[in-house]
């Protein structure tokens, strides 16, 4: 296929797709259109079949009774007054005066002469009226001889029947005079009442169609005067959607769409009073947090200084401690520690919260930048690194040094040791984002259970309730997730098919190449460090 046929089959595509839209847009307009015209259209031929059907066999009974009266009173007049067996002239003459009747039909009269010979007399016209013109059935019955009863006193009646010649409607007639004579048979045309009845059937037929396209424009108009409240509704529902909680609908009216505009106008102020309401709440929270962490720095700063001092007294040979509190001393040591870790993980998930964070970003090499974060923390012998070098992206070191410190320090403590990190690349080179680096974690522990995995980065939970004064805070994977996230990046936690978590991080290859409101969140550059 040429690429000017594979064009035009998309440009196709393209343009049913939009059709296709449009109509599912307006599927319920056209739903009411619809439905209005089938009614209206329902209506309209209903009426019209009767009217037409009414008004036809009124014309045509009214035209029919006419010529048989005619046709039956001049059998009887001038048929009537004939010999019984008459000449073929007498017919003639007889037929020719018949057909000058008001009705203007063509008859033909049959009799036996006085020589017992059958003869015609025949008015002309109409192409010859002659007796194979009329149906055999008529004639039949034409000449029957009926039984004189009490309910029949005549041997002979008046018969007729309609016919289509040539696309011409015609009425057939026949009847014998009664005593002896000869037997008449008439034909008349019937079609000017067939013109006046398509005329009739034109008339209604556009009358239809007129009724079917003020229908449709009532329903127009119907639909467009249900549907835009729906509409401004919907569009007032899609602002709401999007953060604008001041948004208010127009009322009017006491119909039902005005009721609901008032519920939905009701409905956008709980919100608006119940988000602002939390909003508040969680600013001040978040304020409370902030100001507690920082007023909790000073004495952490003397205390850390302190407990300083009392650790190089414990590690001192022949110190000055006594053995008896040294336990207690060691566990000041520890828990200061802790609670000072706690207070900076506080802070950096507060600069979260309110937006301040940003990212500090720099050309760095993975291989480098994991090999320094490891030797940092003393845990060469215990983690296994597979990154080769060369692999390098634009993000925060600091904050990666952070993630990878949660990560691996996690992996440590909860997975057990030996603990692989590897590194490999991801997307096409030349791609727009200039692709991802991905970092895998991985332990050979247990794994984590499966009801935990959901919660892992949440904000302090701990995997078992019956630890909750664990080593951890339960806010270092949650602020590695908040970094990855600032990054543009995120991390998965799974367990391995041969045992062991694996927690993978992804994060694009050049930042900066991200939205704004995907790499910054503010102006402060702080950040929590430490598993």
């Amino acid at each position: 296929m040429t690429q000017e046929h594979q064009g035009g089959a998309r440009d196709w595509s393209a343009a049913r797709g939009r059709v296709w839209s449009r109509l599912r847009f307006t599927s319920l307009r056209l739903r009411l259109v619809v439905v209005f015209g089938m009614v209206a259209l329902t209506a309209a031929v209903s009426a019209s079949g009767i009217a037409y059907w009414l008004n036809r066999e009124s014309v045509l009974t009214r035209t029919q009774d006419a010529v048989l009266r005619d046709f039956e009173q001049e059998m009887r007049n001038r048929a009537g007054a004939l010999p019984e067996h008459p000449t073929q002239d007498e017919l003639q003459r007889t037929a020719g005066q018949m057909a000058t009747s008001s009705q203007r039909f063509t008859v033909l009269l049959v009799a036996e002469n006085p020589d017992g010979r059958t003869v015609y007399g025949s008015s002309g016209g109409l192409n010859g009226f002659s007796l194979q013109d009329v149906p055999v059935p008529l004639r039949e019955a034409v000449t029957e001889r009926q039984k004189i009863t009490s309910n029949n006193k005549y041997p002979h009646h008046l018969y007729w029947q309609r016919i289509v010649d040539g696309d011409a409607p015609y009425l057939v007639a026949g009847t014998r005079v009664i005593g002896g004579g000869p037997t008449g048979y008439m034909l008349k045309s019937l079609e000017p009442e067939a013109k006046d009845l398509n005329s009739l059937a034109w008339s209604l037929g556009i009358a239809t169609g007129l009724a079917l396209i003020g229908s449709a424009l009532l329903a127009h108009a119907a639909a467009t005067t249900v549907l835009k409240p729906v509409q401004r509704l919907g569009a007032a529902a899609r602002r709401l959607g999007e953060g604008k909680l001041d948004t208010r609908l127009r009322v009017s009216g006491t119909d039902e769409l005005a009721d609901l505009s008032r519920t939905f106008n009701k409905a956008a102020e709980a919100l608006e009073k119940r988000v602002a309401d939390m909003a508040g709440r969680d600013e001040a929270s978040r304020r409370f947090v902030a100001d507690m962490s920082h007023e909790l720095r000073t004495p952490l700063t003397a205390i850390t200084a302190v407990t300083e001092v009392l650790e190089e007294e414990l590690e001192s040979e022949g110190g000055g401690i006594d053995p008896m509190i040294e336990p207690a001393v060691r566990l000041v040591v520890s828990e200061t520690r802790r609670l000072n870790d706690l207070v900076e993980n506080l802070m950096e998930v507060t600069r979260f919260d309110a937006g301040t964070a940003r990212l500090v970003l720099d050309d760095v090499d993975m291989s480098d930048q994991i090999t320094a974060c490891i030797d940092a923390r003393a845990w060469l012998d215990a983690v296994d690194l597979d990154a080769e070098r060369g692999i390098h992206a634009r993000i925060d070191p600091r904050r990666l040094d952070v993630i990878l410190a949660n990560l691996i320090g996690n992996a440590l403590k909860h997975g057990g040791s030996p603990v692989r990190v590897s590194v490999r690349e991801d997307g096409a080179e030349g791609a727009e984002d200039g692709g991802a680096v991905v970092i895998e974690v991985r332990d050979h522990g247990p794994g984590i259970p499966e009801e935990v995995l959901p919660h892992v980065f949440d904000r302090f939970y701990k995997a078992s309730a019956s630890r909750p004064r664990s080593e951890g805070s339960g806010l270092g994977l949650s602020i590695a997730l908040e970094n990855a996230h600032i990054h543009g990046g995120e991390i998965t936690a799974a367990n391995s098919p041969d045992g062991g978590a694996v927690f993978t991080l992804r994060l694009p290859r050049d930042v900066s190449a991200q939205s704004p409101s995907e790499k910054t969140g503010g102006t402060g550059d702080e950040g929590a460090e430490g598993a």
